[in-house]
């Protein structure tokens, strides 16, 4: 594991540290807590940045999973019934294949988590670590030197927490400032999932067999954050209040821009267009929703099939007046 993690603590102490010097030329005290807090704040926001590209696959592994559910139910159909060992196996290939045909996999919605994780990890043991470096009792991880690590760990919020307390730390004002942040993570994760599923995914996605088991990751993966979070230390649950707030607000530009098609964020969208004129409600035109029920009254204009019958002068003159 050390082997492992090495190169990634290495590059994530270097990007916190630099962050450090950049908020410190910008006159914020080296042992400030604050200062620490906005380094750890803002690499958090790289980490993010990079992140993007992976995003980006995941929307369109939803799309993707959208277009199939035709194919999925049919499936479904075609084995329904079939609890024998060798129909489940014949399903799981087909599905298999299916998912392999259109280029994408129902886990796909996990990958910006699970690449997180070592990062995660790294953050984890160069703030555990910070205490030994400054102690002499550990060498420096990239660019947190003896003297960085001393005025980290020397550095406060609010002159009572230090960034390697937690939740299981003597004193019961750590313990609710550090329950306050759990709750949030915590809450940010479960409104974003919540979100997606709710606005961002068509009646036949929510029904299929795969949203059960995400569905299940919606209540299990804040309350597994929430156990785990009493261990975190306080830098690594800014990392995850940081990062959480950053996956809710991309989620919640999704839903108002690129929502899925066929889901109710769509339909919401379309709808705004409509109120401002740019776009079609299904089933009802712009100028409709702009013009109400001036169509009608239109429509009693309109010429009718019977032939209209000629009119003289003098009739003409009688019906102006």
């Amino acid at each position: 594991m050390d082997k492992i993690l090495f190169p990634i603590e290495w590059v994530v102490a270097w990007i916190m540290t630099i962050f450090h010097q950049i908020f410190t030329a910008m006159g914020m005290p080296a042992d400030g807590g604050w200062t620490w807090v906005l380094a750890i704040a803002f690499l958090t926001i790289v980490v993010r940045a990079i992140l993007i590209p992976l995003f980006v696959y995941q929307i369109k592994a939803q799309r993707k999973m959208q277009l199939m559910q035709p194919e999925i139910q049919k499936l479904q159909a075609k084995y329904k019934g079939k609890k024998d060992q060798f129909s489940r196996q014949q399903m799981a290939e087909e599905q298999q294949a299916l998912f392999k045909k259109h280029g994408t996999n129902p886990f796909a919605s996990c990958l910006p988590l699970l690449v997180q994780m070592p990062i995660f990890f790294s953050l984890f043991r160069v703030i555990r670590y910070t205490k030994d470096i400054a102690e002499g009792h550990h060498a420096p991880i990239g660019g947190l030197t003896h003297e960085l690590a001393q005025q980290a760990e020397n550095s406060t919020l609010f002159g009572i927490f230090h960034l390697s307390d937690t939740f299981m730390s003597d004193g019961v004002l750590i313990k609710i400032f550090t329950a306050i942040l759990i709750v949030a993570m915590s809450a940010m994760q479960f409104f974003t999932q919540k979100q997606m599923m709710s606005k961002n995914m068509s009646e036949a996605a929510l029904n299929n067999p795969f949203m059960q088991q995400q569905k299940m990751l919606l209540y299990l993966m804040p309350v597994i954050f929430a156990v785990g979070g009493i261990y975190f230390p306080l830098g690594v649950l800014v990392y995850w209040v940081v990062s959480n707030g950053w996956t809710m607000g991309q989620q919640m530009m999704v839903l108002r821009t690129m929502p899925t098609p066929g889901s109710k964020a769509e339909k919401e969208l379309l709808a705004r267009r409509a109120k401002k004129g740019k776009g079609i409600v299904p089933g009802v035109t712009s100028g409709d929703a702009a013009t109400g029920g001036d169509q009608d009254a239109e429509d009693s204009h309109k010429p009718s099939g019977q032939r209209q019958q000629p009119m003289s002068k003098a009739r003409q003159k009688k019906n102006k007046k």
